[in-house]
Formats: structure tokens, C-alpha cells, sequence
């Protein structure tokens, strides 16, 4: 991606950094041809509660990818179920898929990184025949999450290139608040919160951590969690 400008200062999408990352571009152009059926950014924002709903579900299926039990998935962990579960991935494109969503670099996924991970698996996986490993893992029920957040981004990338740049998010954001005069420090303050590497374009990937946050999926969920738990053992 990158830092290349066209001719009305919007950054052009340059080449993708990792194959991972070339393979979700494709997967996110060949869904764009099927256009969106959001008609406005409210109608995402309205489906912020019910996807939040969503997300924690997964927490069980997190947990069960985590083997040793110590709050992350390591990369053989993720290995072992992706082979258990036969998920039609290889070893090579399970660690391409591990780097993409380690944010941190740190070689281990949190909660949050596994839901953009389960979001990237379903968007790749291609095989027809690997609808029962979905049923499995756990993620078939969320089909219709995983469907909002691929029509989600479609709404927002108007030129269908893979990215979304600052004007698609002005123009999509002006598309609900034509008029408000606060519309585009709206969009800038939206934009910004997606577009983590600051080089003037959101990829898909981008847009997934950006929405954990937006819906309130954090890290330290569980760790709040505790300590209300703690506080409540000692008011007792």
C-alpha cells in the first residue's frame, strides 16, 4: 500500500505487503462486484450491538484454541486446530494468516486478533466443502456477521480497489450527515481510528480492528472483568 498520490491527491493502493495480504485484496475485489446493501454509514453503526453480541460468542471457541490456557493462541496452537478442524489451509498460509493478525508482533493472539482472524479465515476459505469445519470451530452461525462486515467495507470502498481512502470515508459519512457541519471531522476521526499504519489508506484488516474497537471487543475486557470481580470479593 502506500504513499503514491493520484491525481486528486487520494493515495493510489500500491502493491500489497505480504501474499496473505494479496489474497484478501482479491477476496474483498471479487465480493465488491456483488456491490453493497448499505445505504448509509448510520446503518452500519446501527448493527454495532447485535455484531458485539456476536463477537463474544466466539469466546468459547477462542478458549478452546487455547491449548495451554494462558489468554493467547501461539502459533502451533492455531496450527493444531486448523489441522484438527481439516481447514483447508497449509502450514505455510496458517503462518502468513498468524503474522497478519499479530499486530503486536509479539507471536501470540489475543482475543481481539482472533476475531479479525476468524473474519480473514472466512472471507479466504474458498472450499465448498469446508462448511462443516466452519459448523465446527464455530463460526457458521456467525455467516451473517461475517456478511455485514465483507458489506460493510464495500460500502465504504467506492472504487472498488480493495482500500478505502480518506474522500471514500468524507463522501460515505456525508452520504448520512449531508449538511452537518461536523460531517467531516467525523469521518477524519473515523478514518483515523482505522487506519493504524497512517499511510492514507484502510485495508480490509485494518477495518476488522477497527470495528473490534467501535463495538467494544478490547484485550482487556477479561482483565476488567476480574478486577470487578476482585472489588466484589472484597465489598462482601
Amino acid at each position: 500500500m502506500g504513499g503514491v498520490l493520484d491525481k486528486d491527491g487520494t493515495p493510489e493502493a500500491s502493491a500489497p505487503k505480504t501474499k496473505v495480504e494479496a489474497k484478501i485484496i482479491e477476496a474483498v475485489q471479487r465480493r465488491e462486484v456483488l456491490g453493497s446493501s448499505m445505504t448509509a454509514f448510520n446503518s452500519i453503526i446501527l448493527k454495532f450491538p447485535k455484531i458485539d453480541e456476536s463477537f463474544r460468542k466466539c469466546r468459547s471457541t477462542f478458549e478452546e484454541f487455547d491449548e495451554d490456557g494462558n489468554g493467547s493462541i501461539d502459533p502451533q496452537e492455531l496450527k493444531n486446530c486448523f489441522h484438527k478442524l481439516q481447514i483447508n489451509f497449509t502450514d505455510e498460509e496458517i503462518d502468513d494468516l498468524f503474522e497478519e493478525c499479530d499486530i503486536n508482533d509479539d507471536m501470540r493472539i489475543t482475543f481481539n486478533e482472533f476475531i479479525v482472524l476468524l473474519c480473514l479465515v472466512y472471507l479466504l476459505q474458498k472450499d465448498p466443502a469446508a462448511e462443516n469445519c466452519k459448523s465446527q470451530i464455530g463460526v457458521q452461525n456467525l455467516k451473517g456477521t461475517f456478511e455485514t462486515l465483507v458489506d460493510a467495507f464495500v460500502f465504504l470502498d467506492k472504487n472498488k480497489d480493495g482500500y478505502v481512502s480518506k474522500n471514500e470515508m468524507v463522501e460515505a459519512i456525508n452520504e448520512t450527515t449531508a449538511g452537518e457541519r461536523s460531517s467531516g471531522r467525523i469521518a477524519m476521526k473515523r478514518f483515523e481510528e482505522m487506519d493504524w499504519d497512517k499511510n492514507g489508506m484502510v485495508n480490509y484488516k485494518e477495518f476488522l480492528f477497527a470495528f473490534t474497537r467501535w463495538v467494544g471487543i478490547e484485550d482487556n475486557d477479561d482483565e476488567a472483568d476480574k478486577q470487578d470481580t476482585d472489588k466484589d470479593d472484597e465489598d462482601v
